[in-house]
C-alpha cells in the first residue's frame, strides 16, 4: 500500500506545481526539487500512522498548490496582472507594481 500511495501522492504534487508556476521556471524547478526532498526525508517511515499522516499532508499541499496559488505577470503597463482559471469565471485582478505605485504619490 504505501509505495503506491507514495507515488500517485508525489506525482499529484508535481502536476499540481506545473499547472500552478507554468511558465515560471524559477518556481518549478524550486518547487520540484523541494517535493523531491520532502518525500526523501520521508523514504524509510514505517509507521503506518505516519505514512498515513505524510499522504495526507501531500493531499492537502497538492490541493493547497492547485487552488490557492495564481501566478501574477509584469504587464506592459508595469503592474501585475493575475488570471485566475475557470472556477474564478474568468476574471483579472492587476496588482501595482512599487514603481506604479512611487509614480502616483
Amino acid at each position: 500500500m504505501g509505495v503506491r500511495e507514495a507515488l500517485s501522492a508525489y506525482r499529484a504534487l508535481l502536476r499540481a506545481t506545473r499547472k500552478s508556476f507554468a511558465g515560471d521556471s524559477l518556481m518549478l524547478t524550486q518547487s520540484t526539487i523541494e517535493v523531491r526532498k520532502k518525500f526523501e526525508e520521508n523514504r524509510n517511515v514505517t509507521s503506518e500512522a505516519e505514512i498515513q499522516k505524510l499522504l495526507e499532508e501531500a493531499r492537502e499541499a497538492s490541493h493547497f498548490i492547485s487552488n490557492m496559488i495564481v501566478q501574477a505577470r509584469l504587464n506592459s503597463r508595469g503592474g501585475y496582472e493575475v488570471k485566475p482559471d475557470k472556477e474564478h469565471a474568468g476574471a483579472t485582478l492587476e496588482v501595482p507594481s512599487e514603481e506604479m505605485i512611487r509614480k502616483t504619490k
